[in-house]
């Protein structure tokens, strides 16, 4: 089987947690982390000719992510977020506005990579421009019928609208969520029932062939039209749980890839996103054999 080619479209930026910065952007965390598994992965995003924005792309070098598809912009800051921890690591974000990614703009270059992409993974966070929106969509729209389109949702603050998710998930055939956005999606399409009767609803009105449904340290379904499954979340010591659904979603991806059964798909996910909250920041360094997470 060839080596999978990932993209991630979207937000790169640097998160500023109270002791120091981590390289950030859910598109960026995701790719890291298919990485691992054995895909090639690349992100297409923007950021500032700028001292951050030089960081950055050390940064993504020093984890082996190419930077060819990330535009140097001389009009736009690099991105930043400010991001508070609470008792318990959860994070809170502050995200600052008009910064390069907001202006990721189409060329012949991402255009081609995108028509080769056997999976690509967007969100909303990055559609609050409508300069990357058109440009996100426009991509989106360039891609193999047969390519997985991941919606890793990601609400942010007040990013986001029922048009931006409700075209979003047109586009996609697969859906990552948590629990506070289920409670978002919730109200906004007027639903009612269990978790698995709204599960049901996206599935069959969107045509998605997966859905990934994280409840934090309770549980996690993977739902499918044909069966789902669902695991506790392990008890860990956690450091912070930024990064760990990025992780969660790129497990999902290389899995469907590589055609593994669904209950050792969301075994993987589980395990791989538990042991990213025990470390700091959203791309810790894979510590542990190479079989437990390499799948190419």
């Amino acid at each position: 089987m060839k080596c999978p080619l990932v993209v991630g479209i979207g937000e790169l930026l640097w998160d500023i947690f109270p002791d120091g910065k981590k390289m950030g952007g859910a598109p960026a965390n995701v790719i890291y982390h298919t990485i691992q598994t054995g895909c090639t992965g690349y992100v297409i995003s923007s950021v500032g000719n700028d001292d951050p924005g030089k960081s950055l792309l050390a940064e993504l070098e020093k984890r082996n992510i190419s930077d060819q598809y990330v535009n140097i912009s001389d009009d736009f800051p690099t991105g930043t977020v400010t991001v508070k921890l609470d008792d318990k690591g959860i994070p809170t974000y502050t995200i600052h506005e008009n910064v390069a990614w907001d202006h990721i703009n189409i060329n012949d270059k991402n255009s081609e990579l995108v028509k080769k992409a056997d999976a690509i993974c967007f969100g909303s966070l990055a559609q609050r421009n409508n300069v990357s929106a058109k440009t996100i969509i426009s991509l989106l729209e360039r891609s193999s019928r047969d390519a997985l389109i991941v919606f890793d949702m990601n609400l942010r603050q007040d990013y986001y609208s029922y048009s931006v998710i409700s075209q979003s998930l047109k586009l996609c055939n697969v859906l990552k969520l948590n629990e506070s956005e289920m409670e978002e999606l919730t109200g906004l399409f007027g639903l009612k029932g269990t978790d698995a009767d709204k599960l049901r609803y996206f599935t069959e009105r969107f045509k998605l062939n997966l859905i990934a449904f994280t409840k934090g340290a309770d549980s996690s379904i993977l739902f499918t039209p044909e069966k789902q499954s669902e695991l506790s979340s392990p008890t860990v010591n956690v450091v912070d749980t930024v990064g760990a659904g990025d992780c969660f979603t790129a497990s999902i991806i290389a899995g469907m890839l590589k055609r593994v059964p669904l209950e050792n798909i969301h075994r993987m996910a589980v395990d791989l996103s538990a042991w990213v909250c025990t470390r700091k920041g959203a791309t810790p360094e894979y510590t542990m054999p190479k079989e437990s997470y390499q799948l190419f």
